[in-house]
């Protein structure tokens, strides 16, 4: 069935743990998809018909299929998540919001023009990639501290729970707990199996938004 659905900005999640609130889910389920992209919006409802399911909206086609073939039956709040995109240029979500409305870019022409506008606004973010390289800049400011299995997280926002942190950490091998610190809610510890590991995670989440706001700052423990 997936197969007749064509790429789309758009992914649609079902199988979501209907505990969760809905603010904490759309928190939770930013934390975890803003790795792949730019996220414009993401919409959970609360209504009998639409609960344990959600959109995350994409700014890039890409971003949503890498989302989709990464995260797929990845472990959501003890349920493993099911992805495919949405159907029609996300119909539920222009229901849903009245605003939503992808589809008649392409008859329209003024739409078009705003799209070339949406293409040049690209290019000032491209010399904003090297960007990316200024968390390798921190790992040098980290030199001097040895690696540890441990990591120590700093700059984080103040909604971060353990659960969030686990769900980022945990697609890492050898990972084993979140510790928070009381009454701080801007660091927190996270222990791996053993060093090599946990650079390798320490790696790969460096500067990681977990909001638009919070670029998260890791380094080894001190021993």
């Amino acid at each position: 069935m997936t197969m007749d659905i064509r790429p789309n900005h758009t992914i649609y999640i079902n199988n979501l743990n209907e505990k969760i609130k809905k603010e904490e889910l759309k928190k939770s389920l930013y934390a975890i998809f803003s790795q792949f992209g730019q996220i414009l919006d993401i919409v959970a409802m609360k209504t009998l018909k639409m609960r344990g399911q959600a959109f995350v909206i994409f700014k890039e086609i890409s971003s949503a299929t890498v989302a989709l073939r990464s995260m797929q039956g990845f472990p959501f709040y003890d349920k493993p998540m099911r992805i495919q995109y949405s159907k029609l240029d996300s119909d539920v979500i222009a229901k849903v919001k009245g605003t939503f409305q992808e589809r008649p870019k392409r008859p329209k022409l003024p739409k078009s023009t705003e799209d070339g506008k949406k293409k040049k606004n690209k290019d000032p973010n491209r010399p904003a990639v090297p960007g990316f390289g200024q968390p390798s800049l921190l790992n040098n400011v980290n030199v001097e501290q040895p690696p540890n299995q441990i990591l120590f997280l700093t700059n984080l926002p103040d909604e971060t729970s353990e659960m969030m942190l686990s769900m980022l950490f945990n697609q890492f091998p050898g990972f084993k707990e979140v510790r928070l610190v009381p009454n701080r809610h801007d660091i927190a510890f996270v222990e791996f199996a053993n060093e090599m590991q946990s650079a390798a995670a320490k790696e790969a989440l460096q500067g990681f938004k977990i909001t638009p706001t919070h670029a998260m700052k890791i380094s080894f423990a001190k021993k």
